[in-house]
């Protein structure tokens, strides 16, 4: 059977989520929630603190702000979703709304791989050619690069959403995951899905494993350049600069690669949604909290914001 062909017999899915309890669903309800609300606030007030402050109108701000956006998206595309489904009588998803959810979460969290090689590259500007900064990374340049992101990461998702639900789907319907993840949906597939993992494989190495690469060449010429650096106090702010970023590289792009990047039989429904939930939620809840607790520039415009910062 050829992938493309008009063979989806199932109309809707139900997604299982993390019990069938009612009472551990109130507790995940109200957990859940919490993370949520912090999320999208956390994120929204890096948002925020960036576009009132000029001081933080710079390229490497401006790349934060996206990130911050990214992740306010991942998680509304399917937490509130899963937040209803904790506490309604039903769990179901309906096929398009399936595709449309995949889609959106997949191009979301692609255009967050290809925007963490953007923002390696102005920490390897900013570092190496300090005095060409503004010049390199002028505001043409970083919109250029944003947008390019955004078209590389949907235009994957695309592919990758395409494949994946032109599958026959005859039954069973039931998902055992919080949201129409690629791998969890293709499992329900009535065909081999071999061909599809190849696709899905080749992406993966191209949205992953190449940024990967790119970002710790980056890093090493990034930590030449520091090492030559004679003051103490200069290096320290330097490696400084580029701790957040890598800490927030390392715990996304660890559980991602590895949802999307192994077969189909080592596909572990419990596991897998404990993973997702991490780089999906988690993630985006710690961004805002690594990024303010090591940086000078957004703790001064909070205070700033708050009144109890010097006004310029």
């Amino acid at each position: 059977m050829i992938p493309g062909q008009n063979q989806s017999w199932v109309s809707e899915f139900i997604l299982l989520g993390f019990s069938s309890d009612p009472t551990t669903n109130s507790i995940f309800f109200i957990v859940f929630l919490l993370i949520y609300l912090s999320s999208v606030m956390g994120n929204g007030l890096i948002i925020l603190l960036i576009c009132l402050d000029t001081h933080l109108h710079t390229p490497m701000y401006f790349f934060l702000c996206i990130l911050a956006m990214l992740d306010m998206g991942c998680v509304t595309t399917t937490m509130p979703q899963m937040l209803v489904h904790l506490l309604a009588h039903s769990q179901s998803i309906s096929f398009a709304g399936c595709w449309l959810q995949m889609y959106v979460f997949g191009g979301l969290v692609t255009t967050e791989c290809t925007l963490f090689v953007v923002m390696a590259y102005d920490r390897y500007v900013a570092i190496c050619y300090p005095l060409h900064y503004t010049v390199i990374l002028n505001w043409g340049l970083c919109i250029r690069l944003t947008a390019g992101s955004l078209v590389c990461g949907f235009f994957s998702a695309l592919l990758h959403t395409f494949f994946t639900m032109s599958l026959p789907y005859c039954g069973p319907n039931r998902i055992n995951h919080y949201f129409c993840e690629g791998p969890a949906v293709r499992n329900l597939a009535c065909m081999d899905t071999h061909l599809i993992e190849m696709v899905d494989l080749v992406l993966s190495v191209f949205m992953s494993l190449i940024p990967i690469s790119l970002i710790v060449t980056s890093y090493i010429h990034i930590a030449k350049a520091i090492l030559k650096i004679k003051s103490t106090q200069a290096r320290c702010k330097a490696f400084s600069t580029c701790t957040s970023h890598l800490t927030v590289v390392s715990f996304f792009y660890g559980p991602a690669c590895y949802i999307y990047m192994r077969p189909n039989s080592s596909f572990s429904p419990e596991r897998d949604k404990q993973i997702s939930l991490f780089y999906n939620a988690f993630t985006a809840l710690l961004n805002p909290v690594v990024y303010s607790l090591r940086n000078k520039d957004i703790k001064r415009a909070f205070l700033k914001a708050m009144g109890h910062g010097r006004m310029d």
